[in-house]
């Protein structure tokens, strides 16, 4: 934050602009939240860059618009640009015979090495095979974090966020119990059990308690059962090639 506000001082001290970070992470573990942490943490505009609109039909268009798009974003400097689900943009190993997400790649990669002070790139990404190694070496970016499934203590402090932003105290709530139970939910799947007991206690005109929040945890499939493989697979890439973000 210091170096990406002050880029004088850091030149001086012998630093390099800051160029951005690279969220790795399990599905509604909170990556993009992160992104939005960081612009509020900073006091700057955050600017999301959606990879999905980039691509045209028409030859060259494709990198057109990423240039349009880089020209924004320096034009509204300081900024965080945000780079939602990047494997969208820069996957390889698909079926794309007319070499635009190369080209498009190449153009990103250029920008990345030589952009200017005042854009701080927070990319996320849920499938890092997708993605060119030269993107993820070290260096590309100033660091790859990885955004794990939440352990019991942060499963707890979800719940408890998602009770009071529904006017619920937490105090009328067995929360350490509740989030041991819910063993390897996400965040997004801890709010979505909140919603479902809200909706079930509405239903039958009663007051939201644990037994109902029970209910709709035993009845939630999470995705660390249904893509257990493809998650296990990634934390074991994600252990020796990035830093924790717990």
């Amino acid at each position: 934050k210091v170096a990406f506000s002050h880029p004088e001082r850091a030149r001086e001290f012998g630093l390099t602009a800051p160029r951005g970070i690279l969220l790795l992470g399990v599905q509604g573990c909170g990556k993009s939240l992160c992104a939005k942490a960081i612009a509020a943490e900073w006091e700057l505009p955050l600017i999301r860059l959606d990879p999905s609109t980039l691509y045209n039909k028409y030859f060259g268009e494709s990198e057109k618009n990423l240039r349009r798009a880089i020209h924004t974003a320096e034009a509204m400097a300081p900024i965080v640009l945000w780079i939602d689900e990047m494997e969208k943009a820069f996957a390889t190993g698909g079926s794309d015979e007319s070499g635009t997400s190369s080209r498009i790649f190449g153009t990103f990669l250029s920008w990345m090495q030589e952009k200017k002070e005042g854009v701080f790139v927070v990319a996320t990404c849920n499938d890092i095979s997708r993605l060119p190694p030269e993107l993820v070496r070290k260096g590309r970016f100033d660091e790859i974090f990885f955004v794990d499934l939440p352990g019991v203590d942060s499963r707890r402090a979800i719940l408890e966020i998602h009770l009071k932003r529904r006017q619920r105290d937490p105090a009328n709530f067995g929360l350490e119990a509740l989030a041991t139970r819910m063993q390897g939910f996400s965040g997004a799947e801890i709010e979505q059990i909140v919603v479902s007991g809200l909706y079930t206690a509405f239903s039958e005109q009663r007051a939201l308690d644990d037994g109902m929040l029970e209910r709709e945890i035993d009845r939630t499939v999470p995705l660390s059962t249904t893509a257990k493989e493809r998650i296990e697979k990634l934390q074991a890439w994600a252990a020796q090639r990035a830093v924790s973000a717990d």
